[in-house]
């Protein structure tokens, strides 16, 4: 098939990109095409096979319980590193075809002509119809908010106000306040209030469905702050019929401290690689925002499902298996907040791992009842077990101590120390450089917090066995902020055990001068999980500074972190990752090409 001509105005000219720049040949879609990356992924995968040989080969058992313990979170983690490199060696899929090219060429009309958006005025960009299939469309703009600062809601109605091509922007306040009223009226938006808050974000979105028409929606949360072509990158993507939504990446602006450092690191691969690789099975799911579905889509299964908080993908489920098609492109288009302290990183995590572990036990992906392709039933199985990967540390965390205290080993004295590394390396060392390769640095960080998570993984199974609802609770909320000591009673106590252990370990050590490989594990999960306990106190420290109203106080190191994403376009608010706009947008000044976008709003060293 020829390739498509390219429009008048190209999506790097709309982007600020360098002319001729296009994501088909940018770095990070290089890096997914790349032989390198397949090398490696099999080679990893090579790894993990033989590590799992040398695992469940039972003349390598040591005492009982802990080998079964490491075998059990060791096998959750295997599949998952199994699933994830088949994922990735599916992530070159590009979704943009021909049909997509020649619905972008005549997003604007029949003519195929754009309008010179370097000389256009904002309104006449604002005001540009929309067509596909000659046909004009109508795209309502959702933005849900339920308690976040003005501020924060100000810069994201704004720049989705901005957006090019004709829409309606909506706020959709849960929150029920007067003063959003009055700034979506200031800024030009439409305002719904309901009563109630039944469904939570649900059930805002099919309120909002209710009372207004557009055929095309995109779901904003009030953090994100949406580029101008947000619409002329996702809206040609509808002229195949089938096409249920189209999700693009969350990014972020906000990694100023360890906390929201290691969550958004967390997500790296998933949005570079993974979910670009669920394209290729039509199993990329929604994630709740910066993403444009079609109404007809949704209304075929009943609205956003309103039965789990986690209704991004419960919907995204629901609509494959309608046969509805989804689409993920890499395409960083908005750019929003990600947790910055314990309590919301917490609250954020334990709903959505909820969701996961709903999804497995509620509607199990394998199920004869579910109208899904094998490879989608894989897909999602992955999700809805993901979350037991966060369970895993807790149970390894218990192994150095049952050597040390009760002289327990998983693996027998008959393995010796070089063939246990060998096997072992190959598993986790290939790993990391996979991680090193794809996100281009090895982030401690994560480690911190996924060594430091089980107990919320732990709790979210739990709930989802008792059916126990999880209250809503927005990223970007304001009020008081708990004390973080609050949400880490059982990181505490593993802490002080891990430490008593390495107090006897040590003196086991110094009377038979023999550091074991156990203390030396055990020394390590002290260190991490003791960076996270010193994460929470001072943590408590800025929240009691707050409190009586003292700035807070910063290193050097976050000072230069802060300056290098200093404001550079216009207006007095604080700053926040935004994009050169039709109208001025108080943000950060980053750069529009997907891959060094994500470069500085997540800095991973690619």
């Amino acid at each position: 098939m020829p390739a498509p001509a390219l429009p008048e105005v190209t999506p790097s000219a709309l982007s600020g990109e360098q002319d001729g720049l296009s994501e088909s040949v940018d770095r990070r879609r290089g890096a997914r095409d790349s032989p390198s990356l397949m090398m490696l992924v099999l080679i990893a995968t090579i790894g993990v096979l033989l590590y799992t040989t040398f695992l469940f080969d039972f003349s390598n058992r040591g005492s009982w319980l802990p080998y079964l313990m490491v075998l059990t979170a060791e096998s959750v983690i295997i599949f998952q590193a199994l699933l994830s490199l088949w994922t990735i060696l599916s992530s070159g899929h590009n979704p943009r075809g021909y049909r997509f090219h020649n619905a972008q060429n005549r997003l604007w009309g029949a003519a195929g002509k754009a309008p010179d958006f370097a000389e256009s005025a904002a309104d006449d960009l604002v005001a540009l119809p929309m067509h596909l299939h000659e046909t004009p469309v109508a795209v309502d703009v959702y933005i849900t908010t339920y308690g976040e600062s003005l501020d924060t809601i100000r810069r994201t109605v704004s720049a989705a106000v901005a957006m090019y091509g004709r829409h309606t922007t909506y706020v959709l306040d849960d929150g029920k306040s007067d003063d959003v009223r009055a700034l979506a009226a200031e800024l030009g938006a439409e305002y719904i209030r309901r009563e109630g808050n039944a469904g939570a974000k649900a059930g805002n979105i099919n309120h909002a469905l209710s009372v207004t028409s557009g055929e095309y929606f995109v779901i904003l949360d009030a953090d994100f702050v949406p580029k101008p072509d947000f619409l002329y990158q996702t809206v040609p993507f509808f002229a195949e019929s089938k096409v249920a939504f189209v999700q693009t990446p969350q990014a972020y602006g906000n990694l100023g401290n360890l906390i929201s450092k290691g969550a958004g690191y967390m997500q790296s691969v998933f949005y570079r690689f993974i979910q670009p690789g669920k394209n290729r099975f039509n199993a990329a799911f929604c994630v709740g925002t910066n993403v444009i579905f079609r109404r007809t889509a949704i209304e075929s299964i009943g609205g956003m499902y309103m039965g789990s908080k986690s209704e991004d993908v419960w919907t995204s489920l629901h609509l494959h298996e309608k046969g509805w098609k989804s689409v993920y492109i890499s395409t960083v288009l908005a750019v929003g907040d990600t947790p910055e302290t314990i309590e919301a990183y917490t609250k954020q995590q334990q709903r959505w791992a909820t969701g996961g572990f709903e999804i497995l036990l509620k509607q199990n992906p394998f199920s004869r009842k579910r109208n899904l392709t094998l490879d989608q039933r894989l897909q999602y199985f992955g999700t809805a077990t993901f979350y037991f990967i966060g369970i895993a540390p807790g149970l390894l965390l218990l192994v150095p101590p049952m050597q040390i205290f009760l002289g327990l080993m998983p693996i027998n004295t008959g393995v010796s120390f070089g063939q246990w590394l060998l096997y072992y390396l190959g598993f986790y060392f290939l790993q990391v450089v996979v991680a090193l390769y794809t996100i281009g640095s090895f982030r401690w960080e994560t480690l911190m917090l996924a060594t430091a998570s089980f107990p919320i993984y732990t709790k979210a199974l739990i709930a989802a066995i008792r059916g126990k609802d999880q209250k809503w609770s927005a990223t970007g909320a304001t009020g008081k902020k708990a004390s973080p000591y609050n949400f880490i009673v059982q990181q505490l106590m593993a802490f002080a055990f891990l430490v008593l252990t390495s107090i006897v370990g040590i003196w086991q050590a110094m009377t038979v001068s023999s550091f074991t490989l156990a203390l030396c594990w055990n020394l390590l999960n002290t260190f991490v999980l003791g960076a996270f306990v010193v994460t929470a106190v001072r943590e408590s420290r800025a929240n009691k500074r707050a409190e009586k109203g003292l700035p807070p106080k910063e290193s050097r190191r976050s000072k230069r972190a802060g300056r290098a994403f200093e404001v550079t376009a216009g207006g007095d608010t604080p700053a926040r990752p935004a994009f050169t706009a039709a109208a001025p947008v108080p943000a950060r000044s980053v750069d529009t090409d997907a891959d060094r976008t994500y470069d500085a709003l997540t800095p991973v060293g690619r």
